[in-house]
């Protein structure tokens, strides 16, 4: 069976979370055998998002092939287009959208900025409203304003940014661009998100003065991603130094114009891996590239772990169930996105787990250790909070509601559990929509497919 689609979801596609969405559960499916599915699922958000801001501040007209279309990506482009980015859509070859032309114009504020409850949105443009002629106010999603912020404000207050927050260190706050940023140097703590880094580095090319960044927390958590932006800003000319580790060097120079492929979102491709284990059989994601940075290619060392057996040939990755589905013990600092998922693979496991490394998921768009053991245990598991990370005890599970927490992987988790747990009812499946508006149908057509 293979399993893709470009097409609106029924659900509203912007993750609604008035109370007449929010009451109204989605029953999530349950496999009634083997599953054999072959999924194709649309682009990374992470590189979305990264590439379009660095096509908004390039030299030059860029083109992404394949971007993903969801909630986060629509927020950056509409954000963009309010500075002064010109982007179109125009016709390509992928099956989840049109591609995307940027051209690249004066940045002008006087703005206000929807950040949704989008992390790469509050983090990656502040640093180019700072660039932007005129005020640019930053505000979103009621969670959003419980995000934190103070790093990015404090960072670019100190690389010569004028911004207003009221003290609140979150959203709302406002940019005062002056259509500069004198920049050097600064040192920061990203202990909480690598965003704070990233956000920096991809503007860090149009300060005066360039940028040494050097990060002094106790801990630099989802590194892979820091990686992607660097490798991204080398795509467009721009080297980034590191004489050690937690320091970054940028140049002041131009940033180049380009054609990008975007790869598929491997962070997306989790649940539906892990559905094989769940209910057995093998499920394959198509165009999974050859080399990456995205922190969901760990999936194929991570889920032979629960007892998976995993094989690519060419772009096709395929995990196949083993004959029991194991507990693990297992330090997630790299991948903390992916913690949802395993999580829940780990809730239905034949033996005890410990997943640590993942304190800083609490800071996500909903603190995920919490609701990852409120919402588990709620069905009859045993879940117990550590300081750095989750303590899962398997418990045979039952239906009932599943609050999402307006957070799209805490959905997709609950999913992964509704597999083998029948009655498992969905609060607000169209939060997914942040990085999968096809969630939804997808994961329908993938349970289907499972042989009565």
């Amino acid at each position: 069976m293979l399993i893709s689609r470009y097409s609106k979801p029924e659900f509203d596609p912007y993750g609604d979370t008035s109370p007449e969405a929010t009451d109204a559960r989605w029953p999530a499916p349950t496999a009634t055998g083997p599953l054999s599915a072959s999924v194709s699922l649309p682009g990374s958000k992470s590189l979305t998002n990264r590439e379009l801001v660095l096509s908004a501040l390039a030299e030059h007209p860029s083109v992404l092939r394949s971007p993903l279309h969801s909630r986060d990506s629509d927020l950056m482009v509409a954000a963009l287009r309010q500075l002064g980015t010109t982007i179109e859509e125009v016709p390509g070859d992928g099956e989840f959208g049109p591609d995307l032309w940027i051209t690249p114009g004066e940045l002008l504020g006087s703005t206000t900025i929807d950040c949704g409850l989008a992390g790469t949105v509050m983090r990656f443009l502040p640093p180019v409203a700072a660039l932007a002629l005129g005020p640019t106010t930053f505000d979103g999603d009621a969670h959003a304003r419980l995000r934190p912020m103070k790093t990015t404000i404090s960072s670019l207050r100190a690389l010569g940014a004028d911004i207003n927050d009221d003290g609140r260190g979150a959203l709302p706050f406002t940019v005062h661009g002056t259509g500069g940023l004198p920049g050097g140097e600064v040192t920061i703590d990203a202990s909480t998100s690598s965003q704070f880094v990233s956000g920096l580095l991809l503007a860090a090319p149009r300060f005066e003065r360039g940028l040494h960044l050097r990060h002094a927390g106790e801990r630099l958590p989802s590194m892979p991603h820091i990686e992607m932006t660097i490798a991204a800003l080398a795509r467009r000319g721009v080297t980034v130094g590191s004489p050690a580790v937690g320091e970054w060097i940028v140049e002041p120079g131009p940033i180049d114009g380009a054609e990008i492929d975007i790869e598929p979102d491997l962070s997306n491709a989790a649940p539906f891996l892990a559905a094989a284990l769940v209910a057995g059989g093998s499920v394959t994601v198509t165009g999974w590239p050859e080399a990456t940075t995205q922190v969901g290619a760990d999936l194929a060392d991570l889920l032979p772990m629960f007892g998976a057996t995993v094989i690519r040939r060419g772009d096709r990755l395929t995990v196949t169930a083993g004959e029991r589905l194991r507990g693990v013990r297992l330090d997630l600092s790299t991948g903390g996105e992916l913690a949802p998922a395993l999580v829940a693979l780990a809730a239905l496991a034949d033996s005890p787990s410990t997943i640590t490394g993942i304190g800083h998921i609490r800071h996500h768009e909903t603190d995920r250790l919490a609701a990852l053991a409120a919402e588990i245990n709620g069905l009859g598991g045993a879940v117990t909070e550590l300081p750095d990370g989750l303590q899962i005890d398997p418990r045979p599970l039952h239906g009932g509601p599943w609050r999402t927490y307006e957070d799209h992987r805490m959905a997709m988790a609950g999913a992964l559990i509704g597999l083998a747990a029948p009655g498992v009812e969905i609060e607000n499946i169209g939060t997914t929509a942040k990085t999968l508006p096809q969630f939804a149908d997808l994961w329908q057509t993938l349970a289907s497919g499972a042989p009565s």
